[in-house]
């Protein structure tokens, strides 16, 4: 009887390990969101609001990552334009956060090209992409091109430990690097904060996150976390906070059930024998 608590107890143990390991982080973290909040924002004095307050949240999400492990206290943003919409949410998103007061600098790459490109992600410890087209003063297409050729370098920083935030209208990238993750087109507003996002988000509320349209979510997310959906839960519209290059393989949900079932096969067998 003691052999087949035991057993019992390390069935248990290793269904527990077999789904942590699954979506375990071998690298830095990352969010992925379908909106333009940078669009969709605005600031005090003292506060970011609305859309950039979620840019706020989600830079000190990310900066508070234990899968961060670069040693560079750096926030980039590459393509917005200083004096823009776009730049103005990033600057805004990073001067009202904590992490100045933990260290951090902002750097705005406005002009970015390959060359750009490589001498401001060499100094990142954290990168933020803007929603292209959806914002003024967003990356433009020709932007949009140089990262998806630079899609295994963006890979390579994250596999470094660096983390990145992106939004909507410039993910030619990423669908470089992970066909199987599909990006779609929508228009449409008011998001839902997950029960994950709320954890990630700690202070941001679905009317935050719902002040303007997202225009992007996302299919065959694997077990990437979803932080905000669209549609009552049936669109996944913000995804990530969590660790491992893009590339590292996601496995399916049928896994884990898999390997679940088999160790329940385990137990079964180990209870009928303890019964003989």
């Amino acid at each position: 009887m003691k052999l087949f608590k035991w057993l019992l107890k390390q069935q248990s143990a290793l269904v527990i390990t077999g789904v942590l390991a699954a979506g375990s982080a071998h690298a830095g973290p990352f969010i992925l969101a379908g909106t333009d909040a940078d669009d969709h924002g605005s600031a005090t004095s003292t506060a970011n609001l609305d859309g950039w307050l979620f840019m706020q949240k989600s830079l000190e999400n990310l900066a508070a990552s234990s899968e961060l492990t670069t040693k560079n206290k750096v926030v980039v943003s590459l393509g917005s334009n200083a004096n823009t919409t776009a730049g103005n949410a990033a600057q805004s998103a990073f001067a009202k956060s904590s992490l100045a007061a933990a260290g951090w600098t902002f750097l705005q790459v406005s002009d970015l090209t390959s060359a750009s490109f490589d001498s401001s992600i060499a100094l990142a410890g954290i990168v933020m992409l803007d929603s292209a087209s959806n914002v003024s003063g967003g990356m433009t297409s020709a932007e949009d091109a140089v990262l998806t050729s630079k899609a295994t370098a963006i890979n390579s920083f994250l596999g470094g430990g660096g983390a990145l935030f992106s939004q909507a209208g410039a993910y030619g990238w990423l669908s470089a690097l992970v066909p199987g993750l599909v990006v779609n087109p929508v228009g449409d507003q008011n998001l839902s904060l997950t029960a994950a996002g709320k954890a990630a988000f700690p202070g941001l509320t679905d009317a935050d996150l719902s002040a303007g349209p997202y225009h992007e979510y996302f299919t065959n997310v694997g077990l990437i976390p979803v932080l905000a959906t669209g549609q009552s839960g049936a669109l996944n519209v913000v995804i990530g906070a969590a660790g491992g290059s893009i590339t590292d393989p996601v496995p399916e949900p049928s896994s884990i059930a898999l390997l679940a079932l088999g160790l329940v096969g385990v137990g079964a067998a180990v209870r009928k024998r303890a019964a003989v």
